[in-house]
């Protein structure tokens, strides 16, 4: 299982800028993502995100689900369609009994278009990952301007990411985005009418 604990922060191109200049180098990956859901928004209810996405042209397909510590359990596994990895991802997350649900009945529910810029941290003993996104979040027809910035925890300890997240942030004057891209997206879907 792999495990992501991630501090997501709101930004403007010239404080992405700025983070770039500060950090040095950064590479760049193209991110087109569908994530999927019941008519019913099962994954949604259950807090549960299913998506597949584009990373410079190779389709992952990965499911997250809450994890008691505040951090999410992830799964992922290269495939052509979400369907051709659903089951072992389900089975791979605990969530058997989820999959009959599930099968035959997914459709894209919303997604999001970006550029991530991203660069290896060592800080305190921990390897992090930071990366400056930007693009949009789609739904319902409609897209919403994104722009954010994310730390994730790739190995170490957690307090040494949370104390680079709280460094980060009060250098740049940044704030917290408390709401992950896939509710983001799922709330202008929802305003929009459902689906892409």
């Amino acid at each position: 299982m792999g495990r992501e604990l991630e501090f997501k922060f709101r930004a403007t191109p010239e404080l992405q800028e700025q983070i770039r200049r500060r950090f040095g180098e950064f590479s760049t990956i193209s991110m087109e993502t569908v994530y999927y859901d019941t008519p019913e928004a099962l994954l949604d209810s259950l807090c549960i995100t299913l998506r597949r996405r584009l990373e410079n042209g190779v389709s992952v397909c990965t499911l997250k689900s809450p994890a008691p510590d505040g951090a999410r359990g992830e799964w992922e596994r290269e495939a052509a369609r979400i369907e051709d990895c659903l089951e072992p991802l389900c089975r791979e997350a605990g969530l058997e009994a989820l999959y009959p649900s599930l099968a035959g009945r997914l459709a894209p529910s919303c997604g999001a278009r970006f550029t991530r810029r991203a660069a290896r941290v060592e800080f305190a003993g921990a390897q992090l990952e930071l990366a400056l996104d930007r693009g949009a979040l789609l739904g319902g027809g409609r897209e919403q301007p994104l722009c954010e910035v994310e730390a994730e925890l790739k190995s170490g300890p957690d307090e040494a990411a949370r104390r680079f997240a709280a460094l980060l942030a009060a250098e740049f004057a940044l704030v917290p985005e408390p709401l992950s891209k896939v509710q983001r997206a799922r709330a202008l879907a929802k305003e929009g009418g459902h689906g892409l």
